[in-house]
Formats: structure tokens, C-alpha cells, sequence
């Protein structure tokens, strides 16, 4: 996600927060600039935790998530 989308949410962030609120058109754009922001961060948590090992008492090594 780009810094401008970034930046994007939050305008409508705070403008939600005004007396005037969002247009039908600003919260639809709301909800899918905050739906890509969450596909994105799920996406690289696990890319993240994908990349971790685990070492066991007996010594054997399995990744933390198991495909």
C-alpha cells in the first residue's frame, strides 16, 4: 500500500469525525482503502511469521507455520 492511500485514509478519518461526516461515495472508498490496508498487513504478518523456526527439545527445527 502506498503512502498516499496511507495518507488518504486518514483524511477520511478525520473528516468522518466532522459534523458533515463522509459522502456514500467516501465511505465506500473508506471501506476499500481500509480493506486493501488489512489484506496488506495480514499478507505480511504471515510472510513475516512464515520466515520464523522453531527449535524443539530434541533438537529438531519446524517452521512456525506448517503448510
Amino acid at each position: 500500500m502506498t503512502q498516499e492511500k496511507i495518507d488518504r485514509i486518514n483524511v477520511l478519518a478525520r473528516k468522518s469525525k466532522t459534523p458533515e461526516g463522509l459522502t456514500p461515495e467516501e465511505k465506500a472508498e473508506q471501506k476499500a482503502l481500509r480493506d486493501e490496508y488489512i489484506a496488506d498487513f495480514r499478507r505480511s504478518t504471515l510472510a513475516a511469521l512464515s520466515r520464523i523456526d522453531i527449535q524443539n527439545e530434541d533438537g529438531s527445527i519446524e517452521p512456525l507455520i506448517k503448510q
